[in-house]
């Protein structure tokens, strides 16, 4: 295991107690951000997990806020936040982890930034990620790839990677990342914290600089449950400047009643071939008999559409990409390139040299599926499917309360490794992608380890718009230990 050096001072408090004591003056806001800056300073060249550090803004704030009482509904008073290269904060670095928006600053602030900072959080840091938000291993960026803190050879997943290894690490005890097919999931399973992606909808994406605009979705990291369900009483409101928003605003389910005790939970138990990595299945078994002995009834159910849902994702995604991308040509904002002749050399020379080889395989993909001879054959029948898979997850939840199944087929995976066969990488979505196509909530849990191994991800679904009683299932079990964060478990 890398040496990882830590103080458990500015690393292991989460956000409920940094609050609580910057509100009451027991703690100094100037005193702990600017120590934190020091830490994060000291570890960050290892990680590459932040990409600017806002400290002059960040410092100014916390002077401010140190210098006045709380008020009531503030109550972020004073905690640091992580914030991922792809979302609006004006003045911050909005570079997408791409040379396409190399030197671009955000010209406005996202919802969930002026939402974030009216509760009284500041934004300290941009994260790396892969290139506009595609990949599942923080290796497509222009920065560099982001190391896991439990181990430098490992990935901590991605495209949320930095985030997610940002708050594994202590930087902050929350992030906030975008999660497209398991982007927050996937990095809090492999980083051994909480990422939790709410229905479609619930968090306003205005400010998000888009991939997939029918998939995308705003979504936090945390180290404890309590934490996110904060973040989400914020976060979780209607917003007139996101037309996909919902009407309706999360409304915490924390401690309310048990919720496990009688709930019924699905497991699609096909899905758990040899292609899962042992440790992964022994956590999963692990987990499932403990909630049994809670009162949790586990029944395994089919859902025939799932082998369609790489297929029906990697479709839609990437069609979507190819025309959100299409607005970075060189003309108004970001890259430009030099060597062009005329207005066509000036489109292709641009997009040729700005964007990364991941990105550009995902918007020829888009674009094929998109032309004239083949959109019926490819993107109508991929949005035919998708529809086939969000009724067939409602009409299963009608006699179940929650699906469980792995976030990932196994832990993180070498650096290096996905590089080589990028449909390999791919495949490691497959537990999360089909909760962005049928809109629904998700959140992956850190497997308790008894080992010296990398972290574990447990996941759960709810039906549409039961973000609630999903955190709340979360809380009880991370109240009775049957998940725990394993964030500073194997950093020395």
């Amino acid at each position: 295991m890398t040496n990882f050096n830590y103080s458990k001072e500015f690393c292991s408090h989460d956000a409920t107690f940094l609050a609580e004591n910057f509100r009451s003056k027991k703690l100094s806001i100037v005193e702990y951000i600017s120590n934190l800056f020091s830490y994060i300073e000291q570890e960050n060249p290892s990680l590459n997990a932040l990409t600017s550090l806002q400290k002059e803004a960040a410092l100014q704030r916390a002077k401010e806020l140190e210098h006045r009482p709380a008020q009531s509904h503030e109550i972020l008073f004073g905690v640091p936040i992580v914030l991922k290269e792809n979302i609006q904060k004006k003045g911050f670095p909005v570079q997408c982890a791409s040379r396409m928006l190399e030197g671009y600053k955000g010209q406005y602030d996202a919802t969930v930034v002026s939402l974030l900072e009216n509760a009284g959080a500041i934004f300290i840091s941009t994260a790396n990620m892969d290139e506009f938000a595609m990949g599942s291993s923080n290796e497509h960026s222009c920065h560099g790839p982001v190391k896991n803190p439990h181990h430098f050879k490992h990935s901590p997943g991605g495209s949320s990677g930095g985030s997610a290894a940002a708050c594994a690490a202590g930087f902050a005890p929350l992030a906030l990342g975008s999660d497209t097919g398991g982007s927050v999931r996937e990095p809090a399973a492999f980083c051994g914290i909480y990422g939790f992606k709410p229905t479609y909808g619930r968090i306003s994406r205005y400010g998000l600089v888009a991939f997939g605009s029918s998939l995308d979705q705003i979504s936090p990291f945390a180290r404890s449950i309590s934490d996110l369900d904060i973040i989400m009483r914020i976060l979780g409101q209607p917003d007139v400047r996101d037309a996909t928003s919902l009407c309706t605003s999360y409304e915490s389910q924390l401690g309310k009643e048990n919720f496990l005790k009688g709930r019924t939970i699905g497991v699609p138990r096909s899905l758990l071939t040899n292609a899962v990595d042992k440790r992964v299945l022994v956590a999963f078994e692990k987990l499932e008999a403990k909630m049994r002995d809670f009162g949790t009834k586990f029944v395994d159910i089919e859902i025939s559409t799932l082998k369609y849902t790489l297929s029906v994702y990697y479709v839609l995604a990437s069609a979507e990409a190819s025309s959100n991308l299409s607005r970075f040509d060189g003309i108004r904002y970001g890259h430009r390139t030099q060597q062009a002749q005329d207005l066509f050399e000036l489109y292709s020379q641009t997009r040729t040299e700005g964007f990364g080889k991941e990105v550009k395989r995902r918007i020829l993909l888009g674009t094929f599926a998109l032309s004239a001879g083949y959109y019926d054959a490819f993107y109508g029948r991929a949005l035919a499917a998708r529809d086939l898979i969000v009724e067939e997850f409602a009409k299963v939840f009608e006699t179940i309360d929650f699906i469980y199944m792995p976030t990932a087929p196994s832990s993180a995976f070498l650096l290096g490794e996905s590089s080589l066969d990028p449909m390999q990488e791919y495949l490691n979505d497959i537990f999360t992608i089909p909760a962005n196509l049928a809109k629904l909530p998700a959140i992956s849990l850190p497997a308790p380890i008894d080992d010296e191994g990398l972290p574990i991800g447990l996941q759960f679904y709810a039906p549409q718009g039961n973000d609630a009683q999903l955190l709340a299932l979360a809380y009880d079990l991370e109240k009775q230990g049957l998940v725990k964060t394993t964030a500073f478990k194997n950093m020395k």
